[in-house]
């Protein structure tokens, strides 16, 4: 075990004893203050932070940036019903704990509430727990960016500009719940990426790729690593400096495997969040056992996979990850729950209570969200097609939870003409509502893919990593926005 950059205030000691060794505060004591704080509750747990992170970006043929931050912190909850009392601090000492608990204690005013049962136990890890800041020098980190960029820069005249960045974080959380049980878990999180923008007379167009995972930076040092990177951005450049406008109107979209599967994770996956339906405001609201999609659609939620950027040895309040089916061959059999929800709607936490940090309480949320694959070639879907849009990779997006309505920009699309691939096109965006989606959803290819590592995802204020996956899919009947 590595340890974590000097004067950060934490060793790289993975002890249980990790938050008190380092902090001086007694476990029996703070114990016996949780014990104290949660009596009269349901739920509720003490949540315990450290984090160290770094991230560069390299612009312009230099260094532009360069932080590095640490953090530690405390989150107290107290769950009685429905209602929460949660309170945080920077200060890891036991007065600052004691000081919270008597703020949660209020919402458990006029109740004596039944200690919902912990998390089952779990002896496994998804990923390692060494530090992946530790895991390459600085000068090497920045000779990984100067040599992309100098490689972009030497693959085709065209390219005006270059920029990466790189980040790194390590985690390190423990969940204590009353009666002395606690649970570990120490997370590394990687992310590379690589933007080109081309030009050819005052047009020039961008392209980018990232990738990122559960793991040391050297997955992504050697040049047989990160060259193919950059080949990627700088092919989406040269591709969209060659696009046309794109056509509107309700046309068969063709959505190629991977990272358009964001479109699934947001018009779909959002809904099927358990707080949304418990309180009826999703699209998806009271419809488990009931058709929600066509035929071969199949969509899980997956948190145990090894080392991807979604996923989680346990959540953050102490409940396994699990493989959740959310919609099977078209009907819909479950949500995603944290363990507040699942109380409340009579049905068991799928390990997705996630938090931003620990300033922020936990809710259900995606881990790695994807379709299966189905049984089409994908160029047996492209050829089913007689005019249409293929749409490779995605950038913004906007989604009401409640209607089900979506807004996405493609940011490579092409046309498809007589079955077979047209034009890049410019300016497409997807309209649609994710429910009646699924619906039309006519073919699906047998090559699903997960995006390459770079999803994050945005709900209440909170951003946590997430993963996505699509394979090849047919929808029939989509609105496009076009320019042309």
């Amino acid at each position: 075990m590595t340890s974590s950059p000097s004067g950060s205030g934490f060793s790289g000691n993975t002890s249980e004893d990790l938050f008190f060794t380092q902090t001086g505060m007694d476990r029996r004591r703070v114990q016996s203050i949780l014990d104290d704080a949660l009596f009269r509750g349901d739920d509720g747990e003490l949540f315990l932070e450290y984090a160290v992170s770094e991230s560069f970006v390299f612009d312009d043929g230099r260094l532009k940036n360069a932080a590095f931050d640490t953090g530690q912190g405390f989150g107290l909850r107290s769950v009685a019903g429905e209602a929460t009392g949660y309170a945080h601090a920077a200060d890891l000492s036991e007065s600052a704990i004691a000081r919270a608990a008597e703020t949660v204690r209020a919402v458990q005013s006029g109740k004596s509430g039944q200690l919902s049962a912990g998390p089952a136990r779990v002896n496994r890890s998804l990923y390692s727990p060494d530090n992946p800041l530790d895991t390459a020098s600085f000068e090497t980190k920045i000779k990984l960016m100067e040599d992309m960029n100098a490689y972009a820069r030497g693959l085709d005249q065209r390219v005006r500009q270059v920029s990466c960045s790189l980040s790194g974080e390590w985690r390190v959380v423990e969940i204590l719940r009353p009666g002395g049980e606690s649970v570990r878990d120490i997370r590394p999180l990687v992310r590379l990426n690589v933007s080109v923008v081309a030009g050819e007379g005052d047009r020039q167009e961008s392209g980018s790729h990232g990738v990122g995972g559960r793991s040391g930076y050297t997955a992504y040092l050697s040049p047989e690593k990160w060259q193919p990177y950059v080949r990627e951005a700088l092919r989406q450049a040269l591709v969209n400096l060659q696009s046309v406008s794109a056509p509107a109107g309700e046309q068969t979209v063709v959505l190629g495997p991977g990272w358009p599967g964001i479109l699934l994770h947001e018009a779909i996956g959002h809904g099927l969040e358990g707080d949304f339906n418990r309180k009826k405001t999703s699209a998806f609201a009271g419809l488990l056992g009931q058709q929600v999609a066509a035929r071969g659609v199949t969509i899980v939620d997956d948190g145990t996979l090894e080392g991807r950027r979604g996923s989680l040895s346990v959540d953050d309040e102490g409940t396994p990850t699990s493989n959740t089916v959310l919609i099977e061959d078209g009907v819909l059999k479950g949500y995603i729950h944290d363990r507040l929800n699942a109380r409340l709607m009579g049905m068991r936490p799928t390990g997705n209570g996630r938090r931003q940090s620990y300033a922020h309480m936990p809710m259900p949320r995606m881990t790695n969200t994807y379709m299966l694959s189905g049984s089409a070639d994908p160029a047996e879907i492209l050829a089913s097609v007689k005019n249409g849009v293929y749409a490779v990779a995605f950038g913004g997006g906007q989604v009401d939870i409640t209607s089900g309505k979506f807004v996405f920009s493609c940011t490579e699309a092409y046309r498809i003409e007589n079955g077979k691939l047209g034009a890049p096109i410019k300016g497409a965006t997807l309209i649609g509502n994710g429910p009646e989606v699924l619906k039309r959803v006519a073919m699906i290819g047998n090559d699903m893919e997960l995006d390459p590592g770079i999803g994050t995802c945005g709900k209440n204020g909170q951003g946590v990593p997430v993963g996505v996956g699509l394979p090849t899919i047919r929808v029939d009947g989509l609105t496009v926005g076009g320019t042309a």
